[in-house]
């Protein structure tokens, strides 16, 4: 493994080869008169055995792996040409900074109901708090959202064991439901609550539940003071067997051990590519893909062997941010109409971060974002193919198609529907924006043994890919961002698509 030193000459080495081999690469005759067949795959690999690295630590978000995978990226924004995006850290930096809370796993958590003790790791999740030692009187709030009928109204918590209804009439997925929570413990602390409890019945299995809260995990920091949040748990409520909690007079006794809670930070990473029309330059399309993954040992949640402990995401998601990296690329050689904002994200594997931070602290406007097309995957079982979440619903299929066709790949829309891919990466926050957000795939149908072989894996190593596939993914995508940013109209979602409203109220459509 190599030193911090040797890793800065190692960057600066690459980039010198860079530019370089941009000066002294003779001039031939490409196989297609398009931009994108100048990608090679020397330079696909060059930067897929950087940032899949084992220097990088699995560039967990939070940790120096991380930010040195954005000052990387960074680096290439500048080599490129791209402009820093107005309110990124420094100019140009291109950073956009995020301060982020992190939270040690609690070691032991204990709540008695009547006759009843719930244990961490059984029945019981520390979801954050200092250590607690409380008995009362619990007060139900509903969803606890509100001050409404259904939420707070009338009811005096303060200095109270709050019980809340797990999730939000809303929630449509694990981020809704994370995010609901957040909410809850924000408003539960405003009214001055001692603790809350939440009950958890879900779709997401308990046992998934309880294995991922129970590891470091990371949130927004949602204050700079410094203070400790409200303690919060939940309690695997999946067939109403603690429906109690509901009831007045109901008594209680909490005890955790708390988690300890520190303050980092991380940064998105955003260049732009000015469009050359006039006209629709002020337009953007954005090109998204997350650069952190999983990290080291225990905080991968998967087994790895003592040789061999770094989760390096070669597949997810350092062959997205590659696709990124080799459309800038392309796509400034080659200016297209509309403008590009180029946008690596952080904190995708902690709760979809880096993309949440954005959609609330966009750096160009989203009325004038007409299209994110982002790039994440759990790997690949079919070479011949591209897989798109979302082709169906966004409106630019026939740009995308034609761009997997120009490199010889296929389009397989909408693999694996059980999972509910399209909101578990971060396209899904541009969608509920009301920005028409697909997710373009390395080539998958189904997760099957050849998926689970290197999701989340420690053998996910730059070694393991078939470069040449990951070339044809990378040109694939850049092609596809060129057709839509090249489109004479704007894409629309479907009719009737969950977030078609949504984007009607962004784009003041009737």
């Amino acid at each position: 493994m190599q030193t911090s030193a040797s890793l800065i000459l190692w960057a600066g080495l690459t980039l010198t080869a860079f530019s370089v081999h941009a000066q002294t690469r003779p001039t031939k005759v490409v196989k297609y008169s398009l931009p994108e067949a100048s990608i090679s795959r020397t330079e696909v690999e060059v930067h897929m055995r950087f940032l899949a690295s084992d220097e990088l630590q699995g560039r967990r978000t939070g940790e120096p792996g991380n930010r040195t995978a954005a000052r990387y990226i960074a680096e290439q924004f500048r080599l490129l040409g791209l402009k820093p995006a107005a309110g990124t850290d420094s100019q140009p930096d291109y950073l956009q900074p995020i301060n982020l809370e992190k939270a040690r796993s609690a070691t032991s958590a204990s709540l008695l109901i009547g006759k009843d003790t719930l244990l961490i790791g059984k029945q019981l999740v520390v979801m954050s708090g200092a250590p607690t030692n409380i008995s009362g009187e619990v007060i139900y709030v509903g969803y606890g959202l509100t001050d409404g009928e259904d939420g707070y109204k009338g009811r005096d918590v303060k200095g109270r064991i709050v019980v809340a209804q797990g999730g939000s009439p809303e929630a449509k997925g694990p981020g809704d439901i994370i995010r609901a929570a957040s909410e809850k413990r924000k408003m539960a602390t405003q009214k001055g609550a001692a603790a809350l409890i939440e009950l958890y019945s879900e779709a997401m299995p308990w046992g998934f539940v309880s294995q991922y809260f129970s590891r470091e995990q990371l949130t927004m920091a949602t204050s700079a003071d410094g203070k400790t949040p409200l303690t919060h748990v939940w309690v695997n409520n999946a067939n109403n067997q603690y429906k109690q909690l509901k009831e007045a007079g109901q008594m209680v006794t909490l005890r955790t051990s708390g988690r300890l809670q520190t303050i980092t930070s991380s940064a998105n990473v955003a260049g732009i590519i000015e469009g050359a029309d006039p006209k629709l330059k002020n337009e953007y399309v954005i090109l998204s893909a997350h650069f952190d993954h999983v990290g080291v040992g225990q905080q991968g949640g998967n087994t790895y062997q003592p040789t061999d402990s770094i989760f390096n995401g070669a597949r997810d998601n350092a062959i997205g941010v590659v696709a990124l990296l080799e459309s800038a690329k392309t796509l400034m050689q080659q200016r297209p109409k509309r403008s590009v904002l180029v946008l690596a994200l952080t904190g995708e594997e902690v709760g979809l971060l880096g993309s949440r931070y954005y959609a609330e602290h966009p750096l160009v406007p989203l009325k004038q974002t007409i299209f994110d097309l982002n790039s994440d995957g759990a790997g690949y079982n079919d070479t011949t193919v591209v897989s798109v979440i979302g082709l169906e619903r966004t409106g630019a299929k026939t740009e995308i198609e034609a761009g997997a066709k120009a490199f010889g790949l296929g389009v397989f829309a909408e693999p694996a529907p059980e999972q509910g891919l399209f909101d578990r990466s971060d396209n899904v926050q541009f969608a509920a924006k009301g920005i028409p957000a697909p997710t373009f795939s390395a080539g998958f149908k189904t997760f099957d043994a050849a998926i689970g072989k290197y999701y989340h894996q420690a053998i996910d190593n730059p070694e393991s890919l078939d470069f040449n596939y990951v070339l044809r993914f990378c040109q694939a995508y850049a092609r596809a961002a060129r057709l839509i940013a090249d489109r004479a109209t704007r894409p629309q979602w479907s009719a009737g698509d969950k977030y078609e409203a949504a984007g009607k109220a962004l784009y003041g459509q009737q």
